[in-house]
C-alpha cells in the first residue's frame, strides 16, 4: 500500500509575550501615598529646621578658622624677573618675607601654596602621564608607550626617558618654603615643619610605586633622566628622608593630583607640634625664607603661601554653611506658604459646606 503525504502544521515563531505572572503582568500590589497637609507640613518644617541647624552650626565653627595668606609673587620680584629666562633655571634665588600673627593659632596648623591662573585642568594636560611608569613598571625598552602617553615630555634626544614623564609631573611646583619664628629682635626659631604624611594614603601605597631594585633607589631609575623642569632627578626629592623619594614623594603625590580650577591649594607641610610650638603657632612676627624656582609671570599668575587652621567642617570655607542655612529658610518658607494656603483653601470650603 503507497502511504498517503500528510501536510505538516507551519511551526509558529515562539511567542513574546511575557509570563502570566503578578511582576511580569504588573499586577503586584501598590502603595500610593497620600500627599495630605497633616504629612507634607511637619515634614517641610522638620528638614527646615534641620537645615538652618546644620547651617547655622557649620558657619560658627568655619568663622573659628585661622587662616593668613601671604601673597610672594611682587614681593620677590628679583626671582621672578631671573626665572623667566630659563637659562638661569640653576641659579639659585632666595628672599625672605616678614609678616605678623595678631592672634595665636591654636591646635594643628596647615602651609598651604596657592596659585591663580594656572589650568591644571586641561585635558591635554590631564592625560600627559604614564600611569604604568608611576606604578614602578619599567619601560625603558618600551619607548612608544612613554611617546604615545606623554609626549612631548617624554625622552630626550639622545633616548633617554624622562622619569617621570608628562606634563603634569614637568611643571610640578618646585619652591622651597621655611617658615621662622621671631620672639624677639634678637632670636630666630626655625618652626618645625613636617613633609609627609600629607598626601592621600591611596596614592602613596596604591596608586604610586618605585621601580623594584636589588639596589638602591638610583639603581632603580638607572638609565632615566630628570625631567627638563627639575633641579632634582626623582630618587633625590628629599634628601632627608629616603623613603619620601621617587614616585612616593608627598610633594609629587599632592602635585599630580589635579586641581578642578585655576585658582587652588595644595597643602604643602603641617606644624610639628613640639618644642614651643606644642599648642600651635604664638602670636609674633614670623618670616618665610623662599627658594624661588617656580615661574607665574609668564602666565600672568600669582603665588601665596597660606596658614590655617581646622575644626571638624574642615578650613575656611563658608559656601557649604550658607548653602544649608538658605536651604533651610526656603523650606521654611514654602511650608508657611502652603500651610497659608491650606488654612484659605480649608476655610474657604467649610463656609461653602455651611
Amino acid at each position: 500500500m503507497k502511504s498517503k503525504n500528510v501536510s505538516k502544521a507551519p511551526q509558529l515563531p515562539p511567542s513574546k509575550r511575557p509570563d502570566n505572572s503578578a511582576a511580569k503582568q504588573q499586577r503586584l500590589p501598590a502603595w500610593t501615598p497620600v500627599l495630605s497637609a497633616q504629612a507634607v507640613l511637619p515634614s517641610f518644617f522638620g528638614i527646615g529646621i534641620f537645615c538652618l541647624i546644620v547651617g547655622i552650626c557649620v558657619i560658627i565653627s568655619t568663622t573659628n578658622v585661622r587662616e593668613i595668606k601671604i601673597a610672594y609673587s611682587d614681593s620677590c620680584s628679583n626671582c621672578s624677573k631671573l626665572r623667566e629666562n630659563s637659562s638661569n633655571s640653576e641659579q639659585e634665588c632666595k628672599c625672605a618675607i616678614h609678616f605678623s600673627l595678631r592672634e595665636s593659632f591654636q591646635g594643628d596648623v596647615f602651609m598651604y601654596y596657592g596659585l591663580s591662573g594656572f589650568y591644571q585642568n586641561h585635558r591635554r594636560y590631564v592625560i600627559s602621564r604614564s600611569d604604568q611608569q608611576l606604578l614602578g613598571q619599567n619601560l625603558t625598552n618600551n619607548q612608544q608607550a612613554i611617546e604615545s602617553k606623554c609626549a612631548p615630555f617624554s625622552m630626550y634626544s639622545n633616548g633617554s626617558i624622562m622619569a617621570p614623564c608628562g606634563a603634569i609631573a614637568n611643571s610640578m611646583f618646585n619652591d622651597t618654603i621655611q617658615l621662622s619664628y621671631h620672639p624677639n629682635a634678637s632670636t630666630v626659631i626655625e618652626v618645625p615643619l613636617l613633609k609627609t604624611g600629607n598626601s592621600w594614603w591611596t596614592d602613596k601605597n596604591v596608586k604610586f610605586r618605585n621601580p623594584k631594585s636589588d639596589g638602591s633607589l638610583p639603581q632603580a631609575f638607572a638609565g632615566t633622566s630628570r625631567p627638563p623642569y627639575w633641579q632634582k632627578p626623582v630618587y633625590a626629592l628629599d634628601t632627608t628622608d629616603e623613603h619620601n623619594n621617587g614616585y612616593v614623594n608627598d610633594d609629587f603625590l599632592v602635585w599630580m593630583r589635579v586641581a578642578a580650577f585655576p585658582t587652588f591649594r595644595k597643602l604643602y607641610r603641617r606644624l610639628s607640634r613640639t618644642r614651643d610650638f606644642i599648642e600651635g603657632l604664638p602670636k609674633g612676627n614670623y618670616s618665610l625664607n623662599i627658594s624661588y624656582n617656580f615661574p607665574v609671570s609668564k602666565f600672568s599668575g600669582t603665588k601665596q603661601v597660606i596658614l590655617s587652621t581646622m575644626t571638624w567642617c574642615g578650613g575656611r570655607n563658608l559656601f557649604l554653611g550658607i548653602a544649608y542655612t538658605v536651604s533651610g529658610a526656603v523650606t521654611i518658607l514654602a511650608a508657611f506658604v502652603m500651610l497659608a494656603i491650606h488654612l484659605k483653601l480649608k476655610k474657604k470650603f467649610t463656609y461653602s459646606n455651611d
